[in-house]
C-alpha cells in the first residue's frame, strides 16, 4: 500500500503560461512537463550567440537562463510562497525599476572606492593588490546584482511558475549523498515545514508551531503521529524532500479532510493519492480529479496568484 511508484515529479501538474514583455510586445512562456518553453522562440541557443556578438538578448531568454541558473538553488525554497494565498504581487514594472537601481551601482559615483593597503609582501606592487580587490570586489558586485535581477524576474512569473520550480529545486536534492546531506537537510527541512504547517492548521487545526517536521529517507511515505497534551502537543511529520514537488507544488496538500502525503499514480486531470484520515492512521488511496486554472490574462502583467493553484476533488 505504502510502496510509492517512480513517476516524475511533475507527473500531477498542468501546463502553466505566463506573458512576458520581450521585445516591442508580450510573449507566452509556458512551463509543461517539467521544462521552460518560449513559444515566440524557436532558437533560443541561436539567439544567445548573436547577444554574445553585441545584440540585445531576449527577455525571453534571460527568464529561462535565470530558470536554469536556480534550477537547484535551495534558497528558492525560503524565497516562494508557502501556499495559494502567499501571493508574492511582483509586476515586471518592479522588476524594470530594480534592474534600473541596480545598473546605476550603490551610489552616484559607482561602486565604492578601495583603499590601498598596507602589505605584508613586497613582491607584488600595491596597485596590482588593489586592482585585484577591485577587480574581485566587482565581480561579487555583479554576481549578486544577477542574482537578484533572476530572482525579481522569476518571481514575477507568477505563483505557478513559482510552486513549480520549489518542485524543481527539491526534487535535484531529493536523494542528496550521504556527504551532502548535512548542507541540504536544513533548507529541505524548513521548507516542508513552513508548508505542511499551514496544510495541517486547516486539516486538524493545530497550530503551525506545534508540527515538527523531519526529512525521510528511505522507503515508504514517512509517518504523521500526534503527542503531547494542551501546549505540549506536537504534531510529528516526516516527509520526503519529494513530497515538497509530487504533493505541494501540483495543489494535493489536502484532498477533502484528508492530507495527502504521497502520489500513488500520478497524472492529469486525474490521479490517485495517499491521504491520512488523521494523524496516527494509516494511508487510504483516493482518487481526485483536478481543474486547470484560468487562462493567462490578456496583455496584462501576469501574477498569477491563486487563480494559477489547480483544484483538486475527491
Amino acid at each position: 500500500m505504502t510502496d510509492i511508484p517512480n513517476e516524475p515529479w511533475f507527473a500531477c501538474l498542468p501546463p502553466c503560461d505566463a506573458y512576458v514583455p520581450c521585445g516591442d510586445g508580450r510573449h507566452v512562456v509556458r512551463w509543461e512537463a517539467g521544462a521552460l518553453r518560449l513559444l515566440s522562440h524557436p532558437d533560443p541557443e541561436g539567439e544567445l550567440v548573436l547577444a554574445a556578438l553585441g545584440g540585445d538578448k531576449a527577455r525571453c531568454v534571460e527568464v529561462a537562463q535565470a530558470w536554469g541558473r536556480h534550477a537547484a538553488d535551495l534558497s528558492v525554497l525560503a524565497i516562494g510562497p508557502r501556499g495559494p494565498a502567499d501571493e508574492i504581487a511582483l509586476s515586471w514594472d518592479d522588476v524594470d525599476a530594480a534592474a534600473q537601481v541596480g545598473a546605476r551601482g550603490p551610489g552616484p559615483s559607482g561602486p565604492p572606492r578601495v583603499a590601498p593597503m598596507r602589505l605584508a609582501s613586497p613582491s607584488i606592487p600595491t596597485s596590482a593588490r588593489v586592482q585585484a580587490q577591485r577587480q574581485r570586489m566587482e565581480q561579487e558586485m555583479a554576481r549578486t546584482t544577477q542574482r537578484r535581477n533572476d530572482m525579481l524576474s522569476l518571481l514575477a512569473l507568477g505563483y505557478g511558475f513559482q510552486v513549480r520550480l520549489i518542485g524543481q529545486v527539491a526534487e535535484a536534492h531529493a536523494s542528496p549523498p550521504d556527504d551532502q546531506l548535512a548542507r541540504v537537510r536544513p533548507p529541505l527541512v524548513a521548507a516542508i515545514s513552513a508548508r505542511v504547517a499551514l496544510a495541517a492548521e486547516e486539516w486538524i487545526g493545530i497550530d503551525p508551531d506545534q508540527v515538527v517536521v523531519s526529512l525521510h529517507r528511505g522507503p515508504g511515505w514517512g509517518s504523521v503521529e500526534l503527542t503531547g497534551q494542551g501546549g505540549q502537543r506536537r504534531l510529528q511529520v516526516s516527509l520526503p524532500a519529494g513530497w515538497l514537488g509530487r504533493v505541494w507544488a501540483a495543489g494535493l496538500a489536502l484532498a477533502g479532510r484528508h492530507l495527502v502525503v504521497a502520489v500513488r499514480r500520478g497524472g492529469w486531470p486525474d490521479a490517485r493519492v495517499l491521504a491520512l484520515r488523521g494523524p496516527g492512521t494509516e494511508p487510504v488511496p483516493l482518487d481526485v480529479h483536478g481543474s486547470a486554472p484560468g487562462p493567462v490574462s490578456g496583455g496584462l502583467d501576469v501574477r498569477s496568484g491563486p487563480a494559477d493553484a489547480p483544484h483538486w476533488e475527491i
